[in-house]
């Protein structure tokens, strides 16, 4: 069994149930029943003061957990040892999910796609995760599941999976707007084929690896660029930009995935359009070089909900400096997220 690791800060000897002799050989210790296995997992847990996963839904084990040491997903899940499996993810913010529905909606195009099957209809998967968030008493952070093509052994197909499994859980975490610029780079990592980009399947490799090599230089993130020269769009976020002439583009979707708070964005932009702060609101190709012309420049995300982006391989964009309609993006965003309509934020029944 899979389980989550509650701090990075224990030394090797400390997570793990060894003895090493005088002549280095390790001794692995043998758990001779599952509740002293239960008494060390909670030990992992106990010098955490605020739990950082209040809840976790499972469908292997029919029902919600509060108990952190015990949020455990079988190791033969095809979804951990094949990648078998998709996710997504909504914010809670202020006692309200915003944009569940869009998300579970993605979420099970993304399970078509990887020809998974959910073992609910999509109303009771709505009802588990309304109900694992009141479970959690959480008011503000994410809820993020998963399905998977489920438990059942450790060959490549899934055919002999009794069923497929389906997972949640809360996480705790501040929730704000951002308002301060970051750099970016060009990702040198080749990005996913469209089949894959178009899902958010767990196969996240070059996603980490992107996210890593801006890291190392001294950025907050990446952008990719697809095989054409087109924009594409960061690790795990979308990219917008603002250019001379006050028009926001996206890039198309046709090849990434469909961002849902991107796509709430250019309904919202209208509003700038009609004031006349913004000239149009369109997806369209942009090479590189139109991209870095750009007047203003900003990731898009669901836990952003907008970051803008000030430099992109140490070339400043436009002034260097946040925009202003960048900002004005942001604002109609947050408040959409802090007091949108019931269509767009379900009030969680605590």
């Amino acid at each position: 069994m899979a389980y989550c690791n509650p701090s990075s800060d224990q030394k090797p000897d400390e997570m793990a149930s060894m003895e090493v002799g005088n002549d280095n050989d390790v001794k692995v210790h043998v758990f001779s029943s599952s509740s002293e296995l239960i008494e060390k997992l909670h030990e992992k847990w106990s010098p955490v003061k605020k739990k950082p996963y209040p809840a976790m839904y499972s469908s292997v084990f029919g029902g919600i957990v509060l108990d952190p040491a015990m949020m455990v997903i079988p190791i033969d899940d095809h979804m951990v040892h094949r990648g078998h499996g998709v996710f997504d993810t909504a914010v809670i913010l202020d006692g309200y999910l915003y944009e569940l529905d869009a998300h579970l909606d993605r979420f099970l195009r993304s399970a078509s796609k990887a020809r998974i099957s959910p073992p609910f209809p999509r109303s009771t998967l709505r009802s588990i995760l309304v109900q694992l968030t009141a479970a959690s008493q959480c008011k503000e952070g994410t809820l993020r599941y998963w399905l998977s093509a489920g438990p059942g052994n450790f060959l490549l197909s899934p055919a002999k999976c009794p069923t497929s499994a389906f997972y949640a859980v809360v996480i705790a975490d501040n929730v704000s707007q951002c308002k301060n610029g970051v750099k970016v780079i060009t990702s040198t990592i080749p990005m996913k084929a469209s089949l894959f980009a178009t899902m958010k399947n767990v196969n996240y490799l070059p996603n980490v690896l992107s996210i890593m090599e801006a890291e190392d230089k001294g950025a907050y993130a990446s952008i990719w660029v697809d095989d054409d020269g087109f924009i594409a769009e960061g690790p795990n976020v979308n990219v917008a930009f603002i250019t001379n002439d006050k028009e926001l583009i996206l890039p198309p979707f046709d090849k990434i995935l469909s961002g849902c708070t991107a796509k709430r964005l250019l309904e919202l932009a209208s509003k700038l359009v009609e004031q006349g702060r913004l000239k149009s609101v369109k997806t369209s190709n942009l090479t590189i070089m139109e991209a870095k012309g750009a007047a203003e420049m900003m990731y898009i995300g669901s836990t952003l909900p907008i970051l803008p982006i000030i430099m992109w391989d140490e070339q400043p964009i436009g002034d260097g400096k946040v925009g202003d309609l960048t900002m004005a993006l942001s604002d109609l965003l947050w408040h959409d997220m802090l007091a949108g309509s019931n269509t767009h934020r379900i009030c969680v029944p605590y």
